[in-house]
Parts: C-alpha cells; sequence; structure tokens
C-alpha cells in the first residue's frame, strides 16, 4: 500500500513540475516555443519578464524568470526581479529570504531599489515589510 501511494506522490510531483514549469499565459506548443526562444538569451527574457510585469501578467513573468534562472543560476538581476515578484505575489516569506540571500552582493542601488520597491526591502539586514 505504501509503494502505491508513493508513485501516486510522485506521479503527482512530476504533475505538478510540468505545469509550474510552463508560463501561465502559454496555451499552445507554438506559443511554448516562443516563449523558450525569448528566454533563451538571458537579456531577451529579462526584457519579456519585464513586458509581463508591466501588463500584469505576474505569474508568467515568474515563469520566465524561472526560466532564465534554470540556465543562468547566478543571474543578480533575475534573482533580484524574482525576489520582488514573490512579494507581488504575496508570497512575503519567500522573498524576505530571497533579498536576504542577495543582500551584500554588490547589487547596483537602482536595480536594488526597483526590484525591492513593492516589498520595501531594505538594503541591510532585515525582514520585508
Amino acid at each position: 500500500m505504501l509503494a502505491r501511494w508513493s508513485a501516486i506522490s510522485l506521479g503527482l510531483f512530476a504533475l505538478g513540475l510540468m505545469t509550474a514549469a510552463s508560463p501561465a499565459s502559454a496555451e499552445t506548443i507554438a506559443e511554448l516555443d516562443a516563449l523558450t526562444r525569448a528566454t533563451a538569451a538571458p537579456a531577451s527574457g529579462m526584457i519579456l519578464a519585464r513586458r509581463q510585469i508591466a501588463g500584469g501578467d505576474l505569474l508568467g513573468a515568474m515563469a520566465t524568470l524561472e526560466r532564465i534562472l534554470i540556465n543562468h543560476p547566478e543571474m543578480r538581476d533575475a534573482q533580484l526581479l524574482r525576489a520582488g515578484l514573490l512579494c507581488r505575489l504575496d508570497d512575503r516569506a519567500g522573498s524576505a529570504v530571497e533579498f536576504d540571500h542577495l543582500r551584500g552582493r554588490g547589487i547596483p542601488d537602482r536595480i536594488w531599489t526597483e526590484a525591492a520597491a513593492p516589498c520595501n526591502a531594505p538594503r541591510g539586514r532585515g525582514q520585508v515589510r
């Protein structure tokens, strides 16, 4: 019985990974292919994520940022934008963890301020308000 539940749990986990990895706004294979191409280069992926945020597609922007970070895990701009986006998606705890991780990593003030604005995340160590 335990093996059966483990297999079911694993299947649900895999299904969750597949659906979480695809952008919320893409509905067709062609749209997914276009989004994949748009995020192949980090710069174009960041442009797309900012466009999605400006258009109110916060989940789509999060998926775009996740896709960028899969291929470029140390990209500070994407990490910082993701931290601010987590706050806007009402995940203040996750956002605080991300901002704490990024503090003291040489991020220019202008970029920090833009990303931290939705959360009032201070430059020094501390919790997101």
